[in-house]
């Protein structure tokens, strides 16, 4: 180790860091870790929303497993009348009928 007004320079590592004989098992224990890590599971960590939106958007789906889907009864309703809609049968008289009924504006004169 160097003492204060000493440089220690070494080879192969920028700024020249040292941390006594990489060698020697005692280092670990004196400095616990190596230079440049920190690992500490104990820590709390607050997730933030871009962190939370990460690991929602790239979770691992199964693309095998069933979806269910429940409706409640009002529900089920309007579907069942949107299916009912979309799935009519089109004939050219419903289509004719439609474009050529009879359309009034305003109050309806057959009463005066």
């Amino acid at each position: 180790m160097a003492d204060l007004g000493e440089e220690n320079r070494v080879a192969g590592v920028f700024g020249g860091v040292e941390f006594g004989n990489q060698g020697e098992q005692n280092n670990q224990n004196i400095y616990g870790q190596e230079a440049g890590t920190i690992r500490n599971q104990d820590l709390p960590v607050k997730r933030g929303f871009w962190s939370k939106f990460k690991a929602f958007w790239l979770q691992e789906i199964d693309w095998n497993k069933e979806i269910r889907v429940e409706l409640t009864p009002y529900q089920q309703k309007v579907e069942d009348e949107i299916n009912e809609f979309l799935h009519q049968e089109i004939t050219w008289e419903k289509v004719h009928d439609f474009l050529f009924q009879e359309i009034t504006f305003g109050k309806n004169n057959k009463n005066a």
